[in-house]
């Protein structure tokens, strides 16, 4: 692929681990600068490292910062752009799911941490990238959100609710951001990661045979696709959401 990405700056949230770090490597060996945030310090300083020696063509910077908190996002774009002038790229990755069971049963703060990291951080990055730097030289943004916004779901109801409205706010903003910054939203089915290990992590063999293509996801999956929508091969879609789950929401629903 002819992406473009050389030269250009990504920034990334929920980068330490899992679907975050795959997507900053994809796109630092297509030649960007990646900027990685997370909560933790010392984890994104060990990603950063890996995707460094990887990569040592591109530029790495590790900058902590709680996707929910105004003050340390605006600082991360504050040294992303200290660092390298600009964001072009912002992947809206970070996600939380603090509560497992009927959405009947969530306590008002498991509610609003979800709504906050999940929801209203997509707001609040994208708005930073837009008045910090991609109303003067464009960009394109990537949310990453979850089938499970388009369906119903035993124990995560009320995070499949924050994801269906991040499919919404990509829509919204691709229409008003438009021309000057694409954004596209991926809805990945089941991954293996941390944050869905309790989703797959018993139950992967009778998962693999549940699925289409005989498999769970991998974060490179994912990453393949972002690299795909950040760049210029995707210079004529916007609002558009990339289902990519191995075929799980094709199945029949009486077999």
């Amino acid at each position: 692929m002819r992406t473009g990405l050389q030269g250009k700056t990504a920034l990334v949230t929920g980068a330490s681990r899992g679907i975050g770090k795959a997507i900053a490597t994809a796109l630092a060996a297509e030649g960007a600068n990646v900027v990685l945030s997370s909560r933790k310090q010392e984890a994104l300083d060990e990603a950063a490292k890996e995707i460094q020696a990887a990569h040592p063509e591109a530029g790495v910077l590790a900058k902590a910062a709680h996707v929910g908190d105004a003050e340390q996002a605006a600082a991360c774009f504050d040294a992303a752009i200290a660092e390298f002038g600009g964001v072009d790229v912002l992947i809206n990755n970070a996600g939380t799911s603090p509560h497992f069971g009927h959405m009947v049963d969530i306590e008002p703060a498991a509610a609003e941490k979800t709504v906050q990291v999940n929801q209203f951080a997509v707001v609040q990055w994208t708005q930073l990238a837009w008045k910090k730097s991609m109303q003067e030289r464009g960009g394109s943004i990537i949310n990453i959100a979850s089938v499970g916004g388009m369906v119903t779901e035993h124990g995560i109801g009320y995070y499949n609710a924050t994801k269906a409205a991040v499919i919404h706010l990509s829509r919204q903003f691709a229409m008003e951001l438009a021309p000057k910054v694409r954004v596209n939203c991926i809805a990945p089915g089941l991954v293996k990661t941390a944050l869905a290990r309790a989703l797959w992590e018993n139950n992967e063999e009778a998962i693999n045979k549940f699925m289409p293509l005989g498999r769970i996801g991998e974060p490179e999956d994912i990453a393949n696709a972002a690299v795909f929508l950040a760049g210029d091969t995707a210079s004529w879609m916007t609002g558009q959401t990339m289902v990519i789950d191995g075929g799980a929401t094709i199945r029949p629903s009486i077999a």
